[in-house]
């Protein structure tokens, strides 16, 4: 509900009426991927551009999905398909501490209730934004880099080094790539650069 708030509010500042926010909430159903769309709406990124960086962010989803089709009892593909839908990280952290086999309708039943909320509170906080002071609006701009600092704390606590060294070197890609590139190809190539290049580094202290 708060994030969902949040990226609502942050919609508004970025421009996007409240049909294409609340749409893109109901297509897209996936809050990182969400923020990066509107951070590179807002630098005039390009469509491709923009597909192609939330595609790579939502890769973990084939990883996610894969997991859970496991776990899940059988059911039919068309069933599946919901479920790969509906599912995020937290619709598949509820679902994963579940018994094995989890029932079909305690996965959709999770996923419906994550979707209604989440496009609910996006129009939610649309509108809390509209009565908000303007200048209050314009400086949402910086809360959306809070929300992704957020995001990556978790991951630190968790992963530890890996993350920080990924996140510096994607940082530092994109100040070289900003020279030559758009803002939003300079993210891109940014990102699997750096991905690439850390994998080469564990390989060669592995080996």
């Amino acid at each position: 509900m708060p994030v969902a708030i949040a990226f609502g509010l942050l919609a508004g500042s970025t421009g996007l009426t409240v049909y294409e926010a609340v749409l893109m909430s109901m297509l897209v159903f996936a809050g990182a991927a969400q923020y990066m769309a509107l951070s590179m709406i807002a630098v005039g990124a390009g469509m491709i551009e923009i597909v192609l960086a939330t595609f790579i962010v939502n890769f973990r989803h084939l990883l996610m999905s894969a997991s859970i089709n496991e776990r899940a009892e059988p059911t039919s593909k068309r069933y599946r398909a919901l479920f790969g839908f509906f599912l995020t990280d937290e619709v598949f952290a509820v679902s994963s501490v579940h018994k094995e086999p989890v029932p079909g309708g305690y996965i959709l039943g999770t996923g419906i209730a994550a979707y209604s909320s989440w496009v609910g509170f996006t129009a939610v906080g649309y509108f809390t934004g509209a009565v908000l002071p303007a200048i209050l609006q314009e400086s949402m701009g910086i809360a959306l880099y809070a929300l992704f600092i957020a995001l990556l704390v978790p991951s630190i606590k968790d992963a530890g080094r890996p993350v920080v060294v990924l996140a510096l070197l994607g940082g530092g890609f994109n100040w070289i790539y900003a020279f030559a590139l758009d803002t939003g190809w300079a993210i891109m190539a940014a990102v699997i650069t750096a991905v690439v290049v850390y994998e080469l580094l564990i390989r060669r202290r592995i080996t």
